[in-house]
């Protein structure tokens, strides 16, 4: 079984910046891509940011200059660094991640618990 847990949420004001952490454990034997998503209350879940094992990386229009991805492969760990926060911001946000639990098998993609962060004065 695989395990992301994220971490680094909380309350910031306006302006602010924030960085989560996910990190994935458990039986994996390569992870693929992995990204950041949210959810406001009574809107669908979208994505925030993704990255692949190699590096590339694609975001939403309305974080871009803003939210930075990055990952280390060798601690199979996603990052989102936020910038210049904004109360639209506020969501739970959740990691995930596409895990080969062995070699020759297909992906599953696991996610996080989901971490709140709150953009208030």
């Amino acid at each position: 079984q695989v395990q992301l847990v994220e971490s680094g949420g909380g309350l910031v004001q306006p302006g602010g910046s924030l960085r989560l952490s996910c990190a994935a454990s458990g039986r994996i034997f390569r992870v693929d891509a992995m990204g950041w998503f949210r959810q406001a209350p009574g809107k669908q879940r979208e994505l925030v940011a993704g990255i692949t094992s190699g590096g590339s990386t694609n975001d939403v229009d309305s974080v871009k200059g803003r939210f930075t991805i990055t990952r280390d492969n060798t601690k199979n760990m996603v990052y989102l660094q936020m910038n210049s926060l904004k109360p639209k911001n506020t969501s739970v946000y959740y990691c995930n991640a596409e895990v080969h639990s062995y070699a020759y098998t297909p992906f599953r993609t696991y996610w996080g618990q989901g971490t709140q962060v709150t953009i208030s004065s």
